[in-house]
């Protein structure tokens, strides 16, 4: 593929302190032309929805089917980990006939992601959120009633609902600590590094987990998928994290499982919905840490959403294999 140039249509969100950032991207594009529009405007009308059907590439938050109706699209990446208006049959299939190539931004959250639930599992393991309760409140000296409790992470096991880019990288963080680590995924393509079954087994290694992670993104085949009664199955004591998507866990059901002392804690850093209203039971519902969904969150995001994509514009270029690839 040469050098020729090509239209970039961009939504993705630079803001007046990001304006290095944006710079950054169009250096970097060299003799390619960048069509910048707001995040609001997705491509589903007005000049937006005009520039994208003349655009060689997207990068940003194009609307799917506005995408997958412009036949001369060759590439979308998302600034996004989540792709679930795109994970739809009909959507992959009109992209996949007009040979448009879709990309996301895993490599960005990845890092971020699982070093953020690695941080909430070391904290509850540890008593650091009730240690910080005390020191903002009756400041007593909890040292006999919190020793017995901490816990080591060494031996136990974990286990993963879904196994993108973030949970083989909180496996492999987790490996220095000993811990057991099993994965369910979709397909099971047999290069992963820790036992990976398909989903339909999860049923099974419910009951033997520790700590339940649930990376799940939405989808049809992923609402409620930790549902009342695989919650009620787990053991007691077990502590379940959120960093997928609010929808993919029944909300009504842990937070019964958490008044009732089965589950020792829950960690969400999505809900549904969100924003989660100030009113909502899970604010309240014992040993439930909620984040509000910063867990991709680092200083240097933007930075490196944008040399993503030029590292992925660079291989385009070259008709070579494009990192976070989906189609």
């Amino acid at each position: 593929m040469t050098r020729s140039a090509l239209t970039i249509w961009c939504n993705n969100d630079f803001t007046p302190a990001q304006a290095a950032e944006r710079e950054q991207l169009i250096e970097g594009a060299g003799p390619h032309r960048v069509l910048f529009f707001e995040p609001t405007d997705d491509g589903r009308s007005g000049a937006a929805r005009e520039s994208l059907q003349d655009a060689d590439i997207a990068f940003g938050s194009p609307d799917a089917r506005a995408a997958s109706e412009c036949a001369g699209l060759r590439w979308v990446q998302l600034n996004t980990a989540g792709y679930t208006s795109y994970d739809h049959a009909e959507i992959k299939e009109k992209l996949k006939a007009h040979g448009t190539r879709l990309t996301n931004n895993s490599g960005v959250y990845d890092e971020p992601c699982a070093q953020h639930l690695l941080a909430m599992m070391l904290a509850l393991a540890r008593g650091l959120p009730s240690a910080l309760e005390a020191q903002r409140g009756d400041r007593a000296w909890h040292m006999w009633d919190m020793r017995p409790g901490l816990r080591l992470l060494n031996g136990q096991t974990v286990l993963l609902l879904g196994y993108g880019a973030i949970a083989r990288r909180l496996a492999e963080l987790l490996g220095p600590l000993g811990m057991e680590v099993v994965a369910v995924r979709r397909e099971v393509r047999g290069d992963e590094t820790v036992r990976v079954l398909k989903s339909d087994a999860v049923d099974e290694l419910l009951p033997a987990a520790d700590h339940v992670v649930n990376i799940l993104p939405a989808n049809e085949a992923t609402g409620n998928f930790l549902n009342a009664a695989r919650l009620a199955s787990l053991k007691r004591g077990a502590i379940v994290y959120n960093i997928g998507r609010g929808t993919t866990l029944d909300q009504n059901a842990l937070i019964k499982e958490l008044r009732a002392g089965r589950i020792a804690a829950a960690y969400l850093d999505v809900t549904d919905p969100e924003p989660l209203p100030p009113e909502h039971p899970l604010w309240e519902a014992p040993n439930c840490f909620i984040t509000p969904h910063v867990g991709g969150g680092h200083a240097t995001e933007k930075e490196r959403q944008v040399s993503h994509f030029l590292d992925n514009l660079r291989r385009f270029e070259r008709d070579e294999d494009l990192r976070d690839r989906l189609l």
